[in-house]
């Protein structure tokens, strides 16, 4: 089994696929994955929307109109739930934080099972929750396709850590 480490560092935002299906085992490992997420008070405010690529590349379009976001053969959407999500305090709900780990824990079990898959939150929200048809209070935060890549990984940037971490209390 691949180290974690690796893992993080294997993981990329894929833009080309192959054709071939995922099978339903893989799936329904990268589904328990998401299950497993940590949500704030475990309310797993969340809908999981598994969407076939093949017959539906307009609506994909007009969700988010780059080709390769339907060459996959699945493309995955990540909805929150605010009325069944945990609220702080200050009126800040947690729904959309709680999807992002759901898709976080989904893109990197997909990753270690050697699928692809690309982080897309520039989507047409509107066209999202038409095609979807999302009730009231339902808000698609992030979608992925879900393939085996025909690309190959670019080098990987990232900021310092010393840029964006900050280590200890501000001087009062």
């Amino acid at each position: 089994m691949m180290e974690y480490m690796e893992l993080l560092k294997k993981r990329y935002s894929v833009r080309s696929y192959r054709p071939d299906p995922v099978n339903d085992e893989i799936l329904a490992e990268i589904l328990e994955a998401g299950r497993l997420a940590p949500s704030a008070v475990n309310r797993q405010p969340y809908r999981i929307y598994i969407l076939p690529t093949v017959g539906h590349e307009e609506k994909l379009a007009e969700i988010y109109p780059k080709n390769w976001f339907a060459s996959a053969p699945l493309v995955l959407c990540v909805t929150a739930v605010t009325a069944e999500a945990w609220t702080r305090r200050d009126g800040v709900s947690y729904a959309p934080v709680d999807a992002a780990i759901l898709m976080d824990h989904m893109i990197l079990a997909a990753t270690r099972l050697g699928l692809g898959t690309c982080w897309v939150a520039a989507f047409d929200p509107e066209a999202a929750r038409r095609h979807l048809r999302l009730a009231d209070g339902e808000e698609p935060i992030i979608f992925t396709p879900l393939g085996y890549p025909a690309d190959t990984p670019p080098e990987k940037k990232r900021r310092q850590i010393s840029e964006f971490v900050v280590q200890g209390w501000p001087s009062d």
